[in-house]
């Protein structure tokens, strides 16, 4: 798999990305997602400069109050902003994380945390994520909350977001990057970023070395 190294102030520069239809349906009631793609990226990308982060005390879907850094800490992380209602990219991405996280030992599977905070918090409520991960792995920790509040931590990770619209056909309409940042258990840092090309495989090869904190 290729990789490349960016700084972090080149990755945000390269973050002026094109805009693409993640899916649509010709049922009004089914959702379009707008996201945000750079076609250059290889599927991962070891950062020269890590982000922080994000200090984002969201809600679970038990209900319960959850702060991202503090339930974290020291742990291997991958986190992804999407929502429940993406007809295509949203529920690809969890599922290759969630097969490639079964080839792991049981004791990798359990020190690695995979957290889903939506970019649509009027729908994904605590009970709805619940479900919708339900079917994908219920480990997955499911955040939502004030959709400021969200859209500030995802652009401490470069990681654009834009409140849920209705375009001209009713269609409700997302657009946020589809980016996985993976953090270090060693130095808490976000270190390591997959675009939405990243595949099961490339999963499954660099998920043993992220739950230890080294580059993929």
């Amino acid at each position: 798999m290729l990789k490349k190294k960016f700084a972090a102030a080149a990755l945000l520069a390269a973050t002026a990305l094109t805009l693409t239809a993640c899916g649509s349906g010709a049922d009004s009631d089914k959702p379009v997602t707008m996201v945000s793609e750079d076609s250059g990226q290889q599927a991962a990308t070891v950062l020269d400069k890590p982000f922080d982060k994000p200090d984002l005390v969201l809600t679970d879907t038990q209900g319960k109050e959850y702060d991202l850094r503090e339930r974290t800490a020291g742990k291997p992380t991958l986190v992804y902003f999407g929502y429940t209602h993406c007809p295509d990219v949203c529920p690809l991405t969890m599922n290759n994380i969630a097969v490639a996280k079964k080839q792991l030992s049981q004791a990798e599977q359990d020190k690695l945390q995979i957290v889903f905070v939506t970019t649509d918090p009027e729908r994904d409520t605590p009970a709805a994520l619940g479900k919708w991960l339900k079917g994908i792995d219920p480990q997955i920790v499911g955040l939502t909350g004030d959709f400021d509040t969200v859209q500030a931590g995802a652009r401490t990770l470069g990681i654009s977001i834009d409140p849920p619209t209705k375009d001209k056909d009713g269609k409700i309409v997302s657009t946020h990057g589809t980016q996985v940042v993976a953090f270090s258990p060693k130095s808490d840092a976000g270190y390591v970023l997959y675009g939405e090309d990243a595949t099961v495989e490339d999963y499954t090869k660099d998920l043993p070395k992220l739950v230890k904190g080294e580059n993929p």
